[in-house]
């Protein structure tokens, strides 16, 4: 017989399954926006690195000298192939402004005769266009030397007052001695007929010419026609090439000037000068190797009408070149040139590198606030201590197995949680403690209620009277007197 008391229901509770962080659509719906948006960074990040326009800017003269001509030339075809260059032109009163303002760093590439004085930071990209010395004598009148001309009245035939500082220079003429008056430029627009004439008064006339223009100039070929003028040749053009460094030897091949008559009528020796598209040495290689080889594979498309670029060389690369070759530009020359792989593969490998530790905290950002997160085992010892608590009121064997029944369900699903991964191994060690101590006392309990129950039972049967025993028991009858 068990004691009397409040029982609970004998049917056990479902199993208690672990609690579950649910999903927080907002924080999805954000992460997967930040996706987008790191996705369309990167990309559009990728395509500016690589088509990333880069502007630079292009110190000229005069807007219709040929250095400005050139440059705009230059401008419109970086623009219409879609290059990533961009090409700002800075006009300047003459080509020595612009190459003052080169050497001050105020722009990235300008054109140089070698005459002039070159800056330190100058590096030569390409070779533009030769310049021609003629020495012309009138009529018939030869020059065996550069000497003769001292002391004489000689005309400087050529675009630029920089030829008239050059000339004299080459006739060793101080700027502040009386002879250099004797050296004039030719006034703008005149020709060679009124240079030689007579009345003009002089000597000599020392044209300087774009080498590609004198082989098209047909007025060489009228005047000689007219008995105009003889060109002479420069004999000491080796030696005056070793004196002045810009200065190169060159030979004019018969009928360089005229075909008819041939002028001249035999090879023969002068000077020349050249015109280098220069850079500064600080542009990087891989930009001043593009632009050289821009110049170099457009060469048809840059020569100007009047014959200037028409003949665009590679710039000499040699070690004791007047001006050095850009790195750059020497690499394309020497084709040293890297590949895009060579040029970019480390960059492409950091990149990858660094791609791969974003997606991986992105790949964790999105399975911390998407994924199920598992409940630790520790977790779980919270409700098994509570039915520890709720042992010591159950005075019923009936109470106490439903107490079982709770325990085991928590048990049951602690199991199938560690197999579906819902439930995390955090704090399996105390989940055990917890549930071996609550095991043990249910035990305990289940001993103490049964124990109890017998020493009830026992009780009870010692403290009822003893059964009526009616075997000795005599009827009588008592005699009724009458």
């Amino acid at each position: 017989m068990s004691a009397e008391g409040p029982t609970s229901s004998t049917e056990p509770p479902p199993p208690r399954r672990p609690k579950v962080i649910k999903t927080n659509q907002q924080q999805v719906f954000l992460y997967v926006v930040l996706t987008l948006l790191l996705s369309l960074a990167t990309v559009w990040a990728g395509r500016t690195w690589v088509h990333n326009s880069e502007t630079l800017t292009f110190a000229v003269g005069s807007p219709n000298g040929d250095e400005a001509l050139f440059a705009n030339k230059l401008a419109t075809l970086l623009k219409n192939n879609g290059s990533r260059f961009r090409i700002k032109i800075v006009n300047n009163p003459d080509n020595a402004k612009a190459i003052a303002q080169f050497d001050h760093r105020q722009a990235d590439l300008a054109i140089l005769r070698t005459d002039a004085k070159v800056p330190v930071r100058a590096r030569a990209l390409a070779l533009l266009e030769h310049d021609f010395v003629l020495l012309l004598g009138p009529g018939n009148k030869k020059i065996k030397s550069l000497a003769e001309l001292k002391k004489k009245k000689v005309a400087v035939f050529a675009d630029s007052e920089s030829s008239l500082v050059f000339v004299r220079s080459l006739l060793d003429i101080a700027p502040d001695s009386p002879d250099a008056a004797k050296i004039q430029m030719a006034p703008q627009g005149t020709t060679l007929d009124k240079l030689f004439a007579p009345a003009s008064g002089f000597s000599a006339v020392i044209a300087i010419v774009h080498a590609s223009r004198a082989v098209r100039d047909k007025a060489y070929e009228q005047v000689a026609k007219r008995g105009g003028f003889t060109l002479n040749a420069i004999d000491e053009a080796k030696a005056l090439a070793l004196k002045f460094p810009g200065i190169s030897d060159e030979t004019l091949t018969a009928g360089t000037l005229s075909a008819s008559p041939e002028i001249p009528d035999d090879d023969l020796d002068t000077i020349g000068l050249e015109w280098l598209l220069v850079a500064q040495s600080k542009m990087s290689g891989t930009t001043a190797g593009d632009i050289a080889r821009i110049v170099y594979e457009n060469k048809s498309a840059l020569g100007l009408d009047n014959g200037f670029a028409t003949h665009i060389e590679p710039a000499s690369v040699e070690k004791d070149a007047y001006v050095m070759a850009h790195q750059g530009a020497a690499d394309y020359i020497n084709d040293d040139t890297k590949s895009f792989m060579d040029k970019y593969s480390d960059m492409m490998y950091l990149g990858a590198a660094a791609l791969s530790v974003i997606g991986s905290i992105f790949a964790a950002i999105y399975a911390k606030i998407t994924r199920i997160a598992p409940e630790k085992a520790s977790e779980l010892s919270t409700a098994i201590l509570c039915i520890g608590e709720r042992i010591e009121h159950a005075h019923s064997l009936d109470q106490l197995e439903c107490l079982q029944d709770e325990l085991e369900s928590i048990l049951r699903g602690a199991v199938i949680g560690l197999r579906d991964g819902t439930i995390s191994t955090d704090g399996l060690d105390t989940f055990k403690l917890g549930y071996e101590f609550v095991r043990d006392e249910i035990g305990m309990r289940r001993d103490y209620l049964k124990r109890h129950a017998n020493e009830l039972e026992k009780g009870t049967r010692q403290a009822l009277p003893p059964p009526h025993d009616d075997t000795n028991v005599v009827a009588v009858k008592t005699a009724q007197s009458a």
